[in-house]
């Protein structure tokens, strides 16, 4: 994709989390990485997704020189950079509220294997990054401990983080992470949860 089709994408994807209640307000960002411009696209600062349109979005480089956009970044736009850093594989960082699976970031409680989606789309259980705090380095610092082998954690007393190698892939990640903590939070309610087991989990990865 070059630019202009990496923003209309991530602004389809900002969008399409608010219409879905993965955000609510002017909550959660999302960006992509740009390789051609050796930068990455965001969304703005306390803008509505109701209203956000292309020439709202940020581009910056990863020591956060803005060299495209009229609004503020993300707050959160440190912690995107720390990723893409890190992590050249992947180009899409996806941060929400989505309430259920953000109810147990609150509780800091990992979400265990227990739907079979989880293993393909997730890879595997959720994990629980430790604390940090809002707007530095350490929130994605934190969640690049957890996400070796994940494409989506929980960060504590915060919300949820997604990655992917697209945007496509890091917003499905984001609403099976939902749909998983929606469906947890009912079986726990209902009765004893059964977890798939390590062996049914490895045959999942293996098919």
């Amino acid at each position: 994709m070059n630019s202009k089709e990496l923003k209309e994408a991530l602004l389809e994807t900002a969008k399409e989390s608010y219409k879905l209640g993965l955000v609510a307000g002017t909550s959660g960002n999302v960006s992509v990485y740009d390789d051609e411009r050796d930068a990455m696209i965001i969304t703005p600062s306390s803008i509505p997704y109701e209203t956000m349109t292309l020439e709202d979005l940020v581009v910056l480089k990863l020591d956060g020189t803005i060299v495209e956009g009229h609004n503020q970044p993300s707050s959160e736009w440190r912690m995107h950079a720390q990723i893409f850093k890190e992590r050249q594989d992947i180009k899409c960082v996806l941060h929400t509220h989505s309430p259920y699976a953000t109810g147990f970031a609150v509780c800091r409680e990992s979400i265990p294997v227990i739907l079979i989606e989880m293993v393909p789309f997730i890879g595997g259980d959720v994990p629980v990054a430790k604390f940090g705090m809002p707007g530095t380095d350490s929130v994605g610092i934190e969640a690049l401990k957890v996400l070796k082998d994940r494409k989506a954690c929980l960060l504590s007393n915060h919300g949820t983080l997604a990655i992917g190698e697209t945007i496509d892939k890091a917003f499905i990640s984001s609403i099976y992470l939902e749909d998983a903590a929606k469906i947890y939070h009912i079986a726990k309610n209902a009765g004893d949860v059964k977890v798939l087991s390590e062996k049914e989990i490895d045959a999942m990865r293996n098919s």
